[in-house]
């Protein structure tokens, strides 16, 4: 019964998050704002929706490895399965904004203040401040970006409705949240009945479910041609799933992390965020990347099935 009701509320975070990121989307194109732009701010805090509920409601639940651990497997999964697939399925990937010279740092950052914050094995109030002033930092930052990068749309929608879009998007909040809810105490009961850590289960289970949106984002973005707009989404949903989830979550409750049992898996966050500012910063856009992303998520899989 709890998979069930764990598939279904997954069902329900997606569906929301999916309501959210296009009118999001709609809202932008109507502004002609460049797809970068689009992909780092609106449509990545979208699909970041699901972590930051998942990451709120868990925290307020006092279940601190699954705040944690969630934004650990989804930045994993963000950068190593969604571009990895990205970058070896879509031809010609050329993005017009230097990405490394103006968005990489945002997207390491923010993971480098986390490992200094948990070295003594928790993320308290004051910590989770600091991450909050990071995203208002980085929304500044896009915020300035949207001035110089406008662009004209011939696909601005005539029949864009301001009442619609606000509807539709209160309704994905709802879906989301009453999705997030039930996504948490299922995963929870699922973890006591196999005996499995929650670290684990948040690793895999709930951050593959909340990454969903950004791989289906992505994905659609890339096969559009639209490569910037998909390698933004990711970046924009790695800094909002650190510094808003991280963030919110430990002023909720401290956030404990056990460094022992999570080290690998907070190690290889690290490394492919590094291995993304290495691919920006040469511009290796190809299938060769993907492979070794996809080739690192193996590992992590390995790694997993290992310690149950």
């Amino acid at each position: 019964m709890d998979f069930l009701i764990f598939i279904i509320s997954i069902s329900f975070l997606i569906y929301g998050s999916n309501m959210v990121v296009n009118e999001s989307e709609k809202i932008s194109i109507h502004f002609n704002i460049s797809p970068f732009i689009i992909g780092v701010s609106l449509i990545a805090l979208g699909t970041s929706l699901p972590e930051m509920v998942a990451g709120i409601i868990a925290s307020y639940k006092n279940q601190s490895e699954l705040v944690v651990s969630n934004v650990i497997g989804s930045t994993i999964f963000n950068i190593s399965l969604i571009l990895g697939l990205v970058f070896l399925f879509t031809k010609n990937i050329s993005p017009k904004r230097d990405i490394f010279m103006k968005d990489s740092a945002w997207g390491l950052f923010p993971i480098l203040i986390f490992i200094i914050t948990i070295l003594d094995g928790r993320i308290d109030f004051v910590e989770g401040i600091l991450f909050i002033i990071v995203m208002i930092s980085y929304l500044m930052f896009i915020a300035s970006s949207m001035k110089n990068e406008t662009e004209i749309s011939e696909n601005i929608d005539k029949k864009f409705s301001w009442i619609r879009s606000s509807i539709m998007l209160f309704l994905g909040f709802v879906f989301v949240v009453c999705g997030a809810n039930f996504t948490i105490d299922s995963a929870v009961s699922i973890a006591h009945i196999f005996n499995i850590s929650q670290w684990i289960i948040g690793v895999f289970l709930i951050a593959i479910g909340t990454s969903l949106p950004e791989l289906a984002v992505a994905l659609r973005a890339a096969l559009k041609n639209k490569s910037d707009m998909a390698i933004g989404t990711i970046i924009g949903s790695n800094v909002s799933n650190f510094t808003i989830v991280l963030g919110i979550g430990s002023l909720i409750n401290p956030l404990k992390v056990d460094l022992q049992n999570s080290m690998f898996d907070i190690v290889t966050a690290v490394v492919v965020s590094v291995v993304l500012v290495f691919i920006t910063a040469n511009k290796l856009y190809n299938k060769s990347a993907g492979i070794v992303l996809l080739v690192i998520l193996g590992l992590v899989i390995n790694n997993a099935v290992q310690t149950l």
